[in-house]
């Protein structure tokens, strides 16, 4: 199992996470999201939240066969979906699964939050950027690397990350994505050709 982390500055690396013990007793949504929640309260530093979770995600995936077919599969106009497994408010946490069709690219973008993808089937290259401002063009960003994110790989995400995705292959890809509370202040969609980053 990989377990990755790309940083603010696009450099993704391999991250330890310890073994840990768990019992062979089902691990339901209910208690991973409890789990998450003892997390996040305990844990402070986004880096050493990612790498506590990761276990727990690899644990669920393991336990909770039912997550492996999205009950949306990717809508052909859009070419993806989106459905959401726990989205609470005034809780800084949100769980989905993803599905994109074959080819389909994302737009050049950052989160705003901590995340953390679970690639469940497919595979999808993901190109990393970073910033580069200058007076002229403060939005201007540049290619760092890519990686291509096979099934049962986990890749987890600084709040200023940025990264594009692409399907490939002939099927469709499914993937596990948490994500913590958004500021929505800091999350852009960034233009190569005008060299600009937008609000969305």
């Amino acid at each position: 199992m990989d377990y990755l982390l790309v940083d603010d500055r696009g450099i993704c690396e391999e991250i330890k996470v310890p073994d840990r013990e768990f019992s062979n007793s089902p691990y339901r949504l209910y208690r991973f999201l409890n789990d998450l929640e003892d997390l996040l309260a305990s844990i402070s530093s986004d880096r050493d939240r990612l790498q506590a979770i990761c276990p727990l995600v690899q644990r669920l995936l393991t336990s909770s066969y039912w997550l492996q077919v999205p009950e949306q599969p990717p809508d052909p106009e859009l070419g993806w979906s989106v459905q959401m497994l726990y989205d609470e408010p005034f809780f800084p946490l949100t769980v989905q699964l993803v599905a994109w069709l074959p080819g389909i690219a994302s737009p050049i973008h950052n989160h705003g939050a901590w995340g953390l993808v679970a690639l469940i089937s497919g595979k999808e290259k993901n190109t990393f950027w970073r910033r580069s401002p200058t007076v002229e063009f403060p939005g201007k960003i540049e290619r760092v690397g890519d990686r291509v994110i096979t099934a049962g790989e986990i890749v987890t995400f600084m709040s200023d990350t940025i990264h594009s995705i692409e399907a490939l292959g002939d099927e469709p890809t499914i993937s596990f994505n948490i994500y913590g509370e958004t500021n929505y202040e800091q999350r852009f969609e960034f233009d190569l050709d005008t060299m600009s980053a937008q609000i969305f």
